[in-house]
């Protein structure tokens, strides 16, 4: 509950109102006595006020107690990707009904999936087996080749002259609003997925966070990341003191995972040969749906997502983790997600009402999923048949040049023996990936000059080429080893470096 300074006199009538009759309060014009009908008091709004700080509501359009915003983005395309499109659309979901109006939420989303030719429900996408259609009235802000990084960052700073194309949709904050970003897709250490090229480094991005508080343009902000190895974008980067919370889907080494997927007891229905959704994002989303985001804290959601994600194991889900000014996580959801009506009578329970996964998939096995049950359920000989067997074949021939190829790198630079350590160096908690980004981002793309794009898969050797930079190697000795070690690369789409560089 957030208060307000009153006379103590006045804060003490109301608060023996309380006890007494030992109702819930919410903001009326009119006082309402308990009914059978209505077991609930109702006071009047600026009494209410004492209970409840209203923020970014229809009643506080003047922006005296700040506005909620919102910026949502999908990282990916692609069917075998549909899970992280449904993420964002189902998040949209969440605001919408928590009162947030569209000019406040900016979604970013390639927008593939609803009408592709592999969706057996043309124009809806699922975030579960039995879930409502969550595509219906998302803003279609920025899609296809307009959702990149140099957008959503002019997006968060609220900078209409540096966003090109899309509806020119922008985080138009002030000093008392409150903005939540969630992003939803692959990532690696220190690297976050994209459509298009480049992709989006943890440095830039924590600087674009730095100058949005250097602003003055908000009072709290919120960060859920949905992406393998997410907890390298804030581990030793994001300080405290920009009164910023953020939450991971893993820690800073290990993957996030796929959920709703196609195999598993909870699985989709029989025609969908993709996950649904992600298993952090799915349990922050159906916590969300079940409580009441007025007295439930971001802290008590952190908890209960946490103990979901973890899926009992952790040998098939994550660590999720918390970055940033912890005290922010007393705050209540809804200063950042706004509050279904519909919820109001919900109570925050300890024990999550929300299952464990019998079966959750990594997320850069994802697509090796879908194309095997695309082929493993078409007729034999159709080309429905041969189009999977081809797509299933390339996928892991790009996987297997990258891996074989970092490997080889690694050995040429430091050694056969010393190599493979190198490589697989993970620092102590609290330190930044790299000392360098420049330096990162170089080698990656000379890497990528000779043995082709990382793409979502290759991104799980950033701290490969991380700790590479880290031990002092030049450009020149990275071109050499690159040029040894891939005399050509797969031609096909993962590999090819048509859309340019991803750093």
């Amino acid at each position: 509950m957030h208060h307000r300074s009153a006379a103590a006199g006045a804060l003490f009538i109301l608060v023996s109102v309380v006890s007494v009759v030992n109702c819930r309060f919410s903001a009326s014009d009119r006082l309402k006595l308990p009914s059978e009908a209505s077991n609930r008091l109702k006071l009047p709004s600026e009494a209410s006020k004492f209970f409840h700080r209203p923020i970014g509501g229809d009643d506080d359009d003047d922006g005296s107690v700040g506005t909620r915003w919102a910026v949502l983005i999908a990282g990916s395309n692609g069917y075998w990707n549909y899970r992280h499109q449904a993420d964002v659309c189902h998040a949209y979901q969440i605001l919408k009904k928590g009162g947030i109006k569209d000019e406040n939420i900016v979604v970013f989303m390639y927008d593939d999936i609803a009408f592709n030719k592999e969706n057996p429900r043309p124009g809806v996408i699922i975030n579960s087996p039995h879930g409502d259609d969550v595509y219906q009235g998302v803003p279609k802000d920025y899609t296809g080749e307009n959702v990149t990084v140099s957008n959503f960052f002019a997006a968060i700073l609220g900078n209409k002259t540096a966003i090109k194309g899309g509806s020119g949709k922008v985080v138009d904050s002030g000093p008392n609003d409150h903005i939540f970003i969630y992003y939803s897709d692959h990532g690696g250490s220190g690297v976050l997925g994209l459509p298009t090229n480049p992709y989006m480094y943890a440095n830039d991005l924590i600087e674009v966070l730095k100058k949005k508080h250097a602003s003055g343009t908000y009072k709290s902000l919120v960060f859920y990341l949905e992406a393998c190895e997410s907890g390298s974008i804030f581990e030793g980067l994001l300080p405290e003191g920009l009164n910023i919370y953020a939450t991971t889907a893993a820690n800073a080494k290990e993957s996030s995972w796929g959920t709703y997927c196609p195999g598993d007891a909870h699985g989709p229905p029989p025609k969908y040969e993709t996950c649904l959704g992600d298993l952090y994002s799915v349990a922050w989303m159906e916590d969300s749906e079940k409580h009441n985001l007025q007295t439930e804290t971001l802290r008590q959601q952190y908890q209960q997502v946490k103990k979901r994600t973890s899926n009992g194991n952790f040998q098939s889900g994550s660590h999720v983790m918390q970055y940033g000014d912890l005290k922010l996580s007393t705050d209540d959801l809804f200063i950042y997600m706004g509050s279904n009506p519909a919820n109001d009578n919900y109570s925050h329970v300890d024990a999550n009402s929300l299952g464990l996964s019998s079966k959750a998939i990594n997320q850069r096995d994802a697509d090796l999923l879908h194309f095997w049950h695309k082929y493993s359920r078409a007729v034999e000989g159709s080309v429905r048949k041969l189009e999977a067997q081809k797509q299933f074949a390339e996928a892991m021939a790009h996987r297997m040049h990258l891996d074989s190829s970092i490997k080889l790198v690694g050995k040429l630079l430091f050694g056969i023996e010393k190599g493979p350590e190198v490589l697989k160096m993970v620092r102590p908690v609290g330190q930044p990936l790299v000392d360098d980004w420049d330096c990162l981002k170089t080698l990656v793309r000379t890497f990528e000059k000779h043995c082709g794009s990382l793409s979502q898969y290759g991104m799980k050797h950033m701290r490969s080429i991380a700790n590479i930079c880290n031990a002092g190697i030049q450009t020149e000795q990275m071109d050499e080893a690159s040029a040894q070690a891939c005399s050509t690369f797969p031609s096909n789409s993962w590999s090819s470096l048509a859309n340019g560089f991803s750093a």
